[in-house]
């Protein structure tokens, strides 16, 4: 057989990619360009502040590692960060468990009263926060309307000490921290199908067993989200702490603000901003690993 000679110009694989890889950048391109703006403002506001103290950790007083040595090395720093992740790990755990029921009721509810709970729970994150800690301060101290209840109905002799301690700090912080764990859990309830948990009844499944193999696994990215975003806020949390825990209840934003303001330390504040900012990036990479970007429905 003779080879059909192949023409010079004609068309050729190569063209048509090329024009799809032209195509391409020219759209990226164009959304850089729309997107500039946007970027430019976490670029000021949000990249350039963190970059800045983590040059400070590594610069102030003088160039090294001194300052994470330090926040590592020190017995009192170390407790610091023991107290924060106790106080941000009892917060999520009592959180939860309040939150969970209240989500399942908003769930389940009539449309009219689901709205209303959703009301009241929106309406508190609205009030202000400095209002509603020193509510939480008349209300817990020694004096206060809790412990003078406990005494008239007979339950307690003498006041509980219900501020300047852990019990203060998680009583308050969990108020304030509730509606973040209520919102996702209630939209992941939401989307489940009732007939799925009827069908483990009807093959059956207690109602434990419902709850644990079937329920649990449904809305597990609702629960992850909340667990992540109370945990993470509860851990950087500085006025509900710092008006209702003591001197030996000190979480870790407390320290960074005593470092600054009346150490003017910077350098030592910036490298333990920096840990717990590594820390709560790893924190939202195990979300994204286990549970997605967001509050998804169950997965059937």
């Amino acid at each position: 057989m003779t080879a059909i000679p192949r023409l010079e110009g004609g068309p050729t694989e190569t063209g048509p990619r090329q024009d799809s890889s032209a195509l391409e950048r020219r759209r990226l391109v164009s959304g850089l360009g729309q997107l500039s703006p946007a970027l430019a403002v976490i670029l000021l506001f949000f990249v350039l502040p963190v970059v800045a103290l983590l040059l400070r950790s590594i610069l102030e007083p003088q160039f090294g590692l001194q300052n994470y040595a330090e926040v590592f090395g020190s017995t009192t720093y170390i407790r610091v960060f023991a107290n924060t992740f106790l106080v941000a790990g009892v917060v999520t755990t009592v959180t939860l468990m309040l939150a969970f029921p209240v989500a399942w009721l908003m769930a389940m509810a009539p449309r009219r009263w689901a709205d209303l709970l959703f009301g009241i729970i929106v309406l508190s994150m609205w009030t202000n926060l400095l209002a509603r800690t020193y509510a939480w301060m008349v209300l817990l101290q020694r004096t206060g309307v809790i412990n003078r209840t406990l005494m008239e109905i007979g339950l307690i002799s003498q006041p509980l000490p219900l501020i300047n301690n852990l019990v203060g700090v998680t009583i308050g912080m969990t108020y304030i921290m509730l509606p973040f764990m209520i919102l996702p859990l209630h939209a992941t309830i939401r989307t489940l199908d009732p007939s799925v948990l009827q069908a483990a009844s009807l093959c059956g499944a207690n109602r434990w067993q419902v709850f644990t193999r079937v329920f649990l696994p449904l809305v597990a990215s609702g629960v992850g989200a909340g667990v992540l975003m109370v945990f993470v806020m509860s851990l950087g949390y500085f006025v509900t702490p710092s008006f209702l825990g003591g001197t030996s209840n000190m979480m870790l934003a407390e320290l960074i603000a005593q470092l600054v303001q009346s150490l003017l330390n910077w350098g030592l504040a910036g490298a333990a901003a920096t840990v717990l900012l590594v820390v709560t990036l790893g924190l939202y990479a195990v979300q994204i690993r286990w549970f997605g970007f967001g509050v998804q429905g169950g997965r059937h």
